[in-house]
């Protein structure tokens, strides 16, 4: 599944090799409004033995950034999604070799409209991200549910609010239920929190990769 490479526009970021050689890379992906540098401060809590990738969404709405256009509050353009998800695709292939880490070990970290993004990777390209975290994620496809699998393991850390009130609790258990389907490992936290990150989804995430991924 692919769009028009020649659309394609190169998304703005921030690469930060590790001190030493190493294995896996995060891909930050922010949330509406912020930018390539919004989550770099978290990053060094997952520990020193990762590269960075730091992406900023490429559509604007209002002058705050985002990964993709949405109709209001929760309903997404899906055909954007698509279109956005391919253009995400080909840049992490391009932006790969350019740095030169391994695009098989990335570890996508997202929140918002980034764990969205990220979650869209998952039903469109399954196997493409060795693991995700999904902080207040929502379903992004939901007109046109692509039929997945994933070809590898992939563990995904999935982080909800529990009194998040932009998604609906039978849609987040929904979500939950169809990457799990899809064969994604999905380690399930909900957060005594609404939209909003707090520590403790900084903390769980921190420790998942670590259990998940022994050696970064």
């Amino acid at each position: 599944m692919s769009a028009n490479p020649v659309a394609f526009k190169p998304l703005t970021y921030v690469y930060q090799p590790a001190p030493t050689p190493a294995r896996a890379t995060l891909l930050l992906l922010h949330g509406t409004g912020g930018d390539e540098r919004d989550l770099l401060p978290l990053a060094a809590r997952f520990g020193p033995g990762l590269n960075v990738l730091s992406v900023r969404g490429n559509v604007q709405e209002g002058g705050m950034p985002r990964f993709f256009r949405r109709l209001g509050m929760g309903v997404f353009d899906e055909p954007d999604v698509v279109f956005r998800t391919h253009e995400l695709a080909d840049f992490l292939a391009k932006v790969a070799a350019k740095e030169g880490f391994d695009p098989a070990q990335l570890i996508a970290v997202g929140y918002s409209n980034g764990a969205n993004i990220a979650a869209s990777l998952l039903m469109l390209y399954p196997g493409l991200l060795a693991g995700a975290v999904l902080w207040r994620p929502m379903q992004p496809l939901v007109q046109e549910v692509p039929a997945f699998t994933t070809p590898r393991p992939v563990p995904v850390f999935f982080a909800p609010g529990s009194q998040d009130p932009t998604v609906r609790p039978a849609a987040t258990d929904a979500f939950a239920t169809l990457l799990a389907e899809g064969g994604y490992q999905l380690t399930r936290r909900d957060m005594p929190a609404g939209h909003n990150l707090v520590q403790a989804d900084l903390d769980g995430a921190v420790a998942w990769l670590a259990a998940n991924f022994p050696a970064a």
